[in-house]
């Protein structure tokens, strides 16, 4: 198995009602080095969760006892644990999705899904947790991107993007803290294909939105007339 499958001395709980599922599961994440315990409801899950001590919780939504996403919300409002949680479900739709994550999901895997994605996502997330970057992430301050999993954190929240936002916020911390023109930027975008509208403007005012507005510090900055950077910059006096 690839080494980026796994890392040192991790230990997961999987919430998972489906026993077929869980024993697969369990056996590929076994056998790529983690350490894994077991519930089968929601309400053995919570007292898992609860009484150990865990680098990852991979939960089910659909549980008997209690559901994944009530378990997920008292975990982290009544338990404040801050342990990376991964929801599994078979429901593709955005406000499941969006819901599970008002509720402190730290990651969402669909139903059915490739079991090194699943490894990937929990090395990512525990990792993350850790500080620990892995190879190919590239961080600014407390953003972080992961190429391997296609994921955006910054404070540990997990940021959706769109694939173009995604792309920007590549190129910006990838050049990180230099200044990126216009020019550059749109031509990493869509080389000679260039879209008649100002397409640039939007998807960099929708990155700024998802990147910098729930935080305190701004870290992508616009130079007017030359271009923009993404960097941790001192306050202003």
């Amino acid at each position: 198995m690839p080494d980026n499958l796994t890392v040192s001395n991790a230990t997961v709980l999987l919430v998972e009602d489906h026993r077929q599922l869980a024993e697969t599961v369990m056996d590929f994440l076994s056998s790529v080095g983690f350490a894994m315990d077991y519930a089968a409801d929601g309400l053995s899950g919570l007292h898992l969760a609860s009484t150990n001590s865990y680098d990852a919780i991979i939960l089910d939504i659909m549980l008997p006892g209690m559901d994944g996403m009530a378990l997920c919300e008292t975990l982290r409002q009544d338990k404040a644990i801050a342990t990376p949680i991964i929801m599994l479900t078979a429901r593709d739709q955005l406000d499941d999705k969006l819901d599970g994550f008002q509720r402190g999901a730290d990651d969402y895997l669909v139903k059915p899904f490739d079991l090194p994605e699943l490894a990937a996502r929990l090395v990512a997330l525990i990792r993350r947790q850790r500080g620990e970057l892995s190879p190919g992430q590239l961080q600014v301050g407390d953003l972080v991107l992961d190429p391997a999993t296609m994921s955006v954190t910054r404070q540990n929240k997990l940021i959706q993007l769109s694939p173009t936002c995604f792309r920007i916020l590549k190129v910006l911390m990838r050049e990180s803290p230099k200044l990126v023109t216009r020019e550059m930027l749109e031509q990493e975008l869509w080389g000679d294909m260039m879209p008649d509208s100002d397409s640039l403007r939007s998807h960099l005012y929708k990155l700024r939105q998802a990147i910098d507005k729930p935080f305190d510090q701004a870290l992508l900055h616009t130079v007017p007339g030359q271009g923009f950077k993404l960097a941790v910059l001192p306050p202003s006096p």
